[in-house]
């Protein structure tokens, strides 16, 4: 309930607080670019934050490892996306924090810390890729099926036999 009070009332009051005083500073007009820069270098950013990201993914993914810090930060660049075209100065600043890679572990270390208690506690431990992983797939009869064969078809393909 407080999250919900936090979210759709003080924070916006504070932002109209805050655009108030900056627009009384600079102008109106020059808050209002401002507000509209902001938002598209944030924008710039968070395109260039995430595509690195969807590189350390695809890299992990190559070694077979699973990318879990990759995938945090990757959950914490939209959530900088979206605060940053937010209009505010309080949710850019929030969002840039979330946006560079310096201050990006003060936000990942707690939530790798809760997801990996979380499933310490449902039994299943650390993060690679393992037996319950849907990278590990097996049918019905825990039989393995090599569909690469030397073997030439001529034009029909190969078929599955049923039992």
């Amino acid at each position: 309930m407080f999250l919900l009070l936090l979210l759709f009332i003080i924070i916006p009051i504070a932002e109209l607080y805050i655009i108030i005083q900056v627009a009384q500073t600079t102008g109106v007009f020059n808050s209002i670019i401002l507000l509209f820069l902001v938002s598209l270098i944030g924008a710039w950013l968070v395109k260039a934050e995430g595509l690195g990201v969807l590189k350390k993914i695809r890299i992990q993914l190559t070694k077979g490892e699973m990318p879990s810090k990759e995938l945090v930060d990757g959950g914490l660049i939209l959530l900088a996306g979206a605060l940053m075209l937010t209009p505010g100065f309080l949710t850019d600043a929030f969002g840039l924090l979330l946006l560079f890679p310096i201050t990006r572990p003060i936000f990942r270390i707690p939530i790798l810390k809760k997801v990996k208690n979380i499933s310490s506690r449902s039994g299943r431990q650390g993060t690679s890729f393992g037996d319950s992983s849907f990278i590990n797939f097996r049918n019905r009869k825990s039989e393995i099926i090599d569909l690469q064969t030397n073997h030439d078809f001529g034009d029909t393909p190969p078929m599955i036999e049923n039992d």
